[in-house]
């Protein structure tokens, strides 16, 4: 298995645990605290954020070399970008199209992971 293909399996790994922990969150927000679908996403996805980028800093990207800060700038403006896309996106399918809340998350959460998140942190927040 090649490193760049292991590299991206490290970090699509990640992101499932970041995801996992978002979607708890997500659910709870909507469901139990009764917070709408897209603030849902604002309070999950900055909480599966601080996962997602321990993880890919130590693990995924395994890039400590770099000054942490200036990792850690980057990487909010990639989270700013990706929670903002991922907002105005469940709220057009659940809030304008009426879909299912966890449906709306997943296949924005996919589009979002693998389109803007990967490439973004993998060529700019963590590049060696």
């Amino acid at each position: 298995m090649s490193g760049k293909f292991k590299e991206f399996l490290k970090a699509q790994l990640s992101a499932f645990l970041g995801g996992l922990a978002d979607f708890s969150i997500y659910t709870f927000c909507y469901k139990v605290l009764l917070f709408t679908a897209p603030f849902s996403n604002v309070v999950s996805g900055s909480l599966g954020a601080i996962l997602n980028f321990t993880i890919n800093r130590y693990w995924s990207f395994n890039n400590t070399a770099t000054p942490l800060a200036s990792q850690l700038w980057k990487f909010i403006v990639v989270v700013i970008g990706s929670i903002s896309i991922k907002s105005l996106g469940i709220h057009l399918f659940v809030d304008i199209w009426h879909w299912h809340f966890l449906l709306s998350k997943l296949i924005i959460e996919i589009v979002v992971s693998l389109g803007f998140n990967f490439t973004l942190q993998k060529y700019w927040v963590f590049k060696k």
